[in-house]
C-alpha cells in the first residue's frame, strides 16, 4: 500500500464561521449512517473488517464538538450537504480522525486516540462485519485497499459525497492531507464505480455477526479460573433472591455442547443419496442428487468445509444471493460434490433451503471462499445444474443425474446450432462465461441440457444456480428449445448482463406486440416493415426483486433497445400479463415519433405531457420532438386502467 503523510491540522481563525454543538449534533444524528460509511471506507483495510466497523462508529460518535467550535472556512464546508455547514463540520472531523488512524504509530511520540483500538463501542464474544456484496463490490474493495488513506478519502468524497475535485482538494487540505493533488491522482487509478459505494458491502450499519475464536476464548477462561474461584467464595454476598438473573428456563447454559450442532459439523454424519434414488423418488430436485467427486471420501476436506460454513474466518470471502441466510447448518447437510476442479478443491452441500459451495486452493486454505444460494421450491428444470467453478473466463457445471446430454450455443446466433459439451462424472467441460465479459456484447453463451422430459436452456448470471430461460405469454411459458424461441431471445440476450448477482431464478421473454413503423418518408422499408415489442421478466428465488424490461427491436437491428423498466411490479407476469410501454424513434428522414404498444387486450392508448395523442387498439404512433417526455395510459377491454411501465 502506498503511504502519504497527513499534515498538521490547520488552526481556526477568529474569522472562521462558528458551528455550535446543537447544530453539529443535529447533523450527526441525521446523517449518521453516511458518516459511518465514510469513516469505514477511509480506514485502513489492514485493521480487519470487525475493527474497521467498531472504529468507524467510534470515530463518528467522537466527532461531536464539546462546545461552540470554529470550523475552517473552506468552499466545500461553507455549503455542506444540502447547505448544512454542521454536516460539513462533522464530516471533516470524521475524515481527519480516519486519516490519523492510518498513520504508523512510530511517526508520533504519543499515539493519537484514533490510532488505538476504541474503548467504545464494544461487542464481546462476537465479530461484526458488513454483509457481503457481489463480485463487483469485491473488486472495488480490492482496488481501494491498494490506495493510501488520502487517496481512498478522495475517491469516497468524489463518489459518495459527489464533490468536485476543487472541493475534494479543499476538504483534504482542511483534514490535514499534505498533498491532496497526489491523493486525487492516485484515486484516478481506480475505476469510477461510485454507485457501488452505496452497496451493503460497505455499510457498517447493516451487519452480520459471527463468534470469535472459541478455542482461544476457552483457553483464556481457564487462565481466569483462579479469579473466578475467589469470587465464588464470596458468592453469598453477591447472591440474588429468587431465580437470580432472568432465568432461561429449559435452555442449556451458554456455550454448552449441543448434539445437533456437533452433528452438523461431523463429516461422518453427512447425508449421502444413492446414485439411483432419483429414479424412484416422488421429488426431483437437489435432495435426490448423489454425492460425486474424487474427494467425496476426504474427511479432512469435508471437516474444513463444514467448519468454515459454521464460522467463516476474516480471510474467507463470503457471498450470498439476495435474501439468502448465511448462517451455519442446523443439522447434518447433504453432500452433493467434493472434488478437484481446475486449481481448487470444491465441496458443494445442500441443507434443504440452500446450496453452499466451499472452495480452497489445492496448496492450502488461504483464499478460501464460501458461497450461498437459495434454492427452496426448485423443480426438475431448476435443479438441473450448479456452477462448480469459474476460471480463466470459463465456467464448469455439475449436472443433475437425470441429465443425459449437454450442449453449448450462442444465444445471439440462433441459426448457428449447438456444440456438444462433454460430461464426465456429472461435470461439464469448460463453457465460455458470457456474464463475465466487459465492454461490448458480441456473444452470449448458454447451456442447453437434455433429459427424458425434453430440452431447456440456462445461463450463468454470476451465482451458484444458473438462471433458466423461457419464452411465451406469462402463465403459459415454455422452454427455449425451438428455432422460433431462439429467434425471440436473440436480440435481447445481452440484456441478461444487467441481472447478474440479483438472485434470478428464471427469465422469460414474451413478444407481446408487433408494430408497423410510420410509413412515408423515413419509413423503415417500402414494404411497411414492423418492429417487435418484447417484455422480459426476471423472477427471483426469494420472490421479491423481480425485474421487468420492455424492449423495442427494429427490423435489421442486432440488439433490442430497453424502452422501459420496473422492479417489483406484477406487469408482464402470471398475475397480471398486461404491459404498456413507449419509445421515441427517429425515422431515416430525421423525424421523431413516439411509438407505444400494449399487450393483447389493450383497448386504447393515450399520452399526455410532451406529446398529446390517443389511439384505439394496442398501438400508437404520433409525431414528437427529440427529447420529448410523455406519460402513457391505456385502457383494457374490461375497462381497467393501465399505466406505462417504468
Amino acid at each position: 500500500m502506498q503511504s502519504q503523510d497527513v499534515a498538521p491540522r490547520p488552526a481556526p481563525s477568529s474569522a472562521d464561521p462558528v458551528v455550535d454543538v446543537e447544530q453539529a449534533e443535529a447533523a450527526l444524528v441525521e446523517h449518521y449512517p453516511r458518516l459511518v460509511r465514510l469513516a469505514y471506507l477511509v480506514l485502513p483495510p489492514g485493521l480487519g473488517r470487525n475493527r474497521r466497523v467498531v472504529t468507524a462508529h467510534a470515530l463518528t460518535q467522537r466527532a461531536l464538538p464539546r462546545g461552540r467550535t470554529a470550523a475552517p472556512a473552506i468552499p466545500a464546508q461553507s455549503a455542506g450537504r444540502d447547505g448544512d455547514p454542521g454536516y460539513a463540520f462533522v464530516r471533516l472531523r470524521v475524515l481527519r480522525t480516519a486519516l490519523e488512524a492510518g498513520l504508523p504509530l512510530k511517526r508520533t511520540l504519543w499515539p493519537r486516540r484514533s490510532q488505538l483500538p476504541p474503548l467504545l463501542p464494544q461487542v464481546w464474544g462476537l465479530r461484526l462485519f458488513p454483509r457481503s456484496g457481489g463480485a463487483d463490490e469485491l473488486t472495488l474493495d480490492q482496488h481501494l485497499s491498494t490506495l493510501s488513506g488520502p487517496a481512498r478519502a478522495a475517491y469516497v468524497l468524489r463518489g459518495a459525497e459527489r464533490l468536485a475535485d476543487a472541493e475534494v482538494r479543499a476538504v483534504l487540505t482542511a483534514a490535514g492531507c499534505a498533498d491532496p493533488d497526489a491523493a486525487l491522482a492516485e484515486a484516478d487509478g481506480v475505476p469510477e464505480r461510485y454507485a457501488l459505494l452505496d452497496s451493503p458491502e460497505f455499510d457498517p450499519c447493516s451487519l452480520q455477526a459471527r463468534p470469535t475464536d472459541l478455542m482461544r476464548r476457552r483457553q483464556h477462561a481457564k487462565a481466569a479460573l483462579a479469579a473466578a474461584a475467589a469470587l465464588t467464595v464470596c458468592g453469598a454476598l453477591l447472591g440474588l433472591p429468587g431465580d437470580g438473573w432472568a432465568p432461561d428456563g429449559a435452555a442449556a447454559p451458554v456455550y454448552a455442547q449441543n448434539p445437533a450442532a456437533e452433528a452438523a459439523l461431523d463429516p461422518a454424519k453427512l447425508a449421502r443419496v444413492a446414485p439411483t434414488a432419483w429414479e424412484s423418488s416422488a421429488r426431483t430436485d437437489f435432495s435426490v442428487w448423489p454425492a460425486r467427486g474424487d474427494l467425496a471420501g476426504d474427511k479432512a476436506l469435508l471437516r474444513r468445509a463444514l467448519a468454515v460454513w459454521a464460522r467463516p474466518g476474516e480471510s474467507v470471502q463470503v457471498s450470498a444471493t439476495p435474501g439468502t441466510p448465511s448462517g451455519g447448518p442446523s443439522g447434518p447437510p447433504q453432500l452433493l460434490y467434493a472434488g478437484t476442479v481446475d486449481s481448487a478443491h470444491v465441496v458443494i452441500l445442500y441443507d434443504g433451503l440452500r446450496i453452499v459451495r466451499y472452495a480452497e486452493p489445492r496448496d492450502g486454505t488461504k483464499g478460501a471462499a464460501l458461497d450461498f444460494a437459495r434454492v427452496d421450491g426448485a423443480g426438475r428444470a431448476d435443479a438441473s445444474a450448479l456452477v462448480l467453478d469459474r476460471a480463466d473466463g470459463n465456467v464448469r457445471y455439475l449436472t443433475a443425474p437425470w441429465v443425459t446430454k449437454a450442449a453449448e450455443r450462442d444465444l445471439l446466433k440462433p441459426g448457428a446450432g449447438a456444440m456438444d459439451l462433454p460430461i464426465t462424472g456429472g461435470v461439464t467441460a469448460p463453457l465460455a462465461n458470457s456474464s463475465a465479459q466487459n465492454g461490448s456484447c458480441t456473444s452470449w453463451n448458454v447451456m442447453q441440457l437434455t433429459d427424458s422430459t425434453g430440452t431447456h436452456v440456462s445461463t450463468d448470471l454470476g451465482e451458484l444456480v444458473p438462471a433458466r430461460l423461457t419464452t411465451g405469454r406469462p402463465g403459459a411459458t415454455h422452454e427455449v428449445s425451438g428455432a422460433r424461441a431462439l429467434r425471440t431471445w436473440a436480440p435481447y440476450a445481452c440484456s441478461l448482463g444487467a441481472l447478474r448477482s440479483a438472485g434470478v431464478r428464471s427469465v422469460n421473454a414474451w413478444p407481446y406486440a408487433e408494430q408497423p413503423l410510420p410509413s412515408g418518408p423515413g419509413s423503415a422499408g417500402p414494404d411497411g416493415a414492423a418492429a417487435d415489442w418484447v417484455c422480459t421478466r426476471a423472477e427471483t428465488w426469494r420472490g421479491g426483486g423481480t425485474r421487468v424490461l420492455a424492449q423495442f427491436h427494429t427490423p435489421g437491428g442486432t440488439y433490442g433497445a430497453v424502452a422501459a423498466k420496473a422492479e417489483n411490479v406484477p406487469a408482464c407476469g402470471a398475475k397480471d400479463p398486461q404491459v404498456l410501454a413507449g419509445v421515441l424513434w427517429k425515422a431515416e428522414s430525421g423525424r421523431w415519433y413516439l411509438l407505444a404498444a400494449g399487450s393483447e387486450g389493450t383497448a386504447s392508448i393515450s399520452t399526455t405531457g410532451g406529446v398529446r395523442a390517443s389511439a384505439r387498439g394496442n398501438l400508437l404512433a404520433a409525431r414528437a420532438e427529440q427529447g420529448a417526455r410523455a406519460r402513457l395510459k391505456g385502457t383494457t377491454d374490461d375497462g381497467r386502467s393501465v399505466t406505462g411501465l417504468g
